[in-house]
């Protein structure tokens, strides 16, 4: 999914909690900045205050304490997920007209840079059909799980790309309880952290960034929207 001029995307990270509408509200302005040729693309890490999204797809009985944290409406694609500290989110506004406007490419390609990242810690990130994400298999004696460790859901609207990915650097595990994450009853939730790697969320990003330039192409720091 390299541009066809190689132009740099926008790299911009954000520190403290962003609250997730005033970023959505970002995002979709930038996104449309985006379409309408005014602003480059970028890539905005951040991390949300403990909150539930649901996403296009998302069933009402998948909420399963709904006055624990706020709920909001996504228009991204999938159910309900988990957002809140020690989570990296990577919001993606990428041009996909100059991408080649393939949206299973797309996908694949976003499913590849955290497959990649992952494997900068030694950690084998896999795909499974019929489940969206990027999961990892446990073993232990007599036991073997599957765990996600990875989310994607996103939406396009004139051929940009926004919402995104997050990766579970160290989060309250608890905390996904609240939901069934993305209408899965049968398995677990992890972190790099859980897998017993003390990866700090600095070490998650350069994996990040590293493992973006090489399935998507350049880029540059930015400033975030928020």
């Amino acid at each position: 999914m390299q541009r066809e001029d190689a132009a740099p995307v926008g790299w911009a990270v954000s520190t403290g909690q962003v609250p997730y509408p005033a970023a959505v509200a970002a995002m979709e302005a930038r996104a449309a900045a985006i379409a309408d040729g005014t602003a480059g693309e970028l890539i905005w890490l951040l991390e949300h205050p403990p909150l539930y999204t649901s996403g296009v797809s998302a069933k009402a009985s998948d909420l399963i304490q709904p006055d624990r944290f706020p709920v909001f409406e996504s228009g991204r694609g999938g159910q309900f997920t988990y957002h809140g500290p020690g989570q990296r989110v990577a919001y993606v506004m990428l041009d996909l007209t100059q991408r080649g406007r393939d949206v299973r490419a797309f996908v694949a390609a976003l499913e590849a840079w955290i497959i990649d990242a992952l494997a900068a810690f030694n950690v084998t990130g896999e795909l499974r059909d019929g489940r969206v994400g990027v999961w990892v298999e446990r073993k232990g004696a007599g036991w073997s799980r599957e765990d996600k460790i990875a989310a994607l859901g996103v939406k396009l609207r004139k051929w940009v790309s926004f919402h995104g990915i997050s990766l579970n650097v160290e989060p309250e595990l608890d905390h996904f309880s609240g939901i069934v994450p993305c209408g899965q009853v049968e398995h677990g939730v992890t972190s790099l952290v859980d897998l017993g790697l003390p990866v700090t969320m600095d070490e998650a990003d350069a994996a990040l960034r590293t493992s973006f330039e090489k399935v998507f192409g350049p880029v540059e720091d930015a400033e975030a929207p928020v």
